[in-house]
Formats: C-alpha cells, structure tokens, sequence
C-alpha cells in the first residue's frame, strides 16, 4: 500500500496516477472456477492482486467493445459480452479508477487462456503475471487485501452474476 495518500505502489503504475480512469472488466466462469489475471504493483513487495481480465476503455470504443479488446490481449480468448454485474470505485493514494465489470462467455469454450500483454507497457515492464483458475473456495482461502472487492465472500460461482455497486463513500 503506498505510504502517504500521493503515493503510487510502483513506479510501472505512474502513468495512470493523477487521473480517473474508467476500467471494464470480464468474469468468466468454467467448470465452477473463475479466471483470473495476477498483477504486480499494487501490494508491497511481490505480493499479486487477483482480478478478472480487462483494462482501460479507450476513446471511441463502447464498453463492451473495449472489454472484448482488452480480454483478447490478457487471455488470449474471444469472448461474448454479456449483462453488466458490478460498479466498482477504486482509490487509492494517487490511483482512482471506476471499475464496470460484465459476464463474458468464451466464443470457443474449449479454448486455452494463455497469459497476454499490457501495450501500454513494455515486454519487461508489465503488469501481468500469469492467469489461474479459481474456485469460490480458493479465493477465501487468500489474504482479502489479494482478492479483488467484487470476488471477495463469493461461496459459488453463482454470486458472481449477483449484480452490486461497490462505493468509496
């Protein structure tokens, strides 16, 4: 966690300091677990933060293209976007984002997620770890600070499609 409120975690989050910025993100379920991308930076040390694949939405894009975008950099996968789940708002020190999250269905269900790329960052400098499968399970099993808000308290892959609106109020 950063020190002081205007403090960034890590230096290869500095570009998306100072600024709102508005994320879409994709909940894939298959066979009772959830896929999940691993990113540095977040937490002290090397520490990973779970999240389900996405990033940022661009200019021009609609939300649900530019989640189909950003899930085919991460995972590698095709998907269909479904119905919106979640809003969630993220602050922390000088890192704020809104975060929009939607059910998404893989077009090929046999399909293999392989661990993709950040653009914005180089080959050396990225973000992402590695992609994994989790259970409702093996999520409480982790510290609550490494499970992403809207997957924390999941006892079935089901109350993953129970839509909620997480604020910083």
């Amino acid at each position: 966690m950063p020190s002081s409120p205007n403090e960034t975690t890590s230096p290869s989050l500095t570009p998306y300091a100072g600024m709102v910025r508005v994320r879409v993100g994709g909940l894939l379920v298959r066979g009772g677990a959830i896929l999940l991308a691993a990113h540095r930076g977040l937490l002290p040390g090397n520490t990973v933060f779970w999240s389900p694949p996405g990033g940022g939405w661009a200019f021009g894009e609609s939300l649900k293209s530019g989640l189909r975008r950003e899930f085919r950099e991460e995972t590698g996968l095709a998907v269909r976007v479904g119905r919106q789940l979640h809003l969630h708002e993220f602050r922390r020190g000088e890192l704020q984002a809104l975060e929009v999250f939607f059910e998404v269905v893989a077009e090929d269900p046999t399909a293999t997620p392989r661990l993709g790329h950040d653009p914005e960052h180089d080959a050396n400098n990225q973000l992402l770890t590695e992609l994994t499968w989790f259970t409702p399970r093996q999520l409480l099993a982790l510290p609550l600070a490494q499970v992403h808000p809207v997957l924390r308290g999941l006892l079935s892959t089901d109350d993953v499609f129970v839509p909620q609106v997480l604020l910083d109020l």
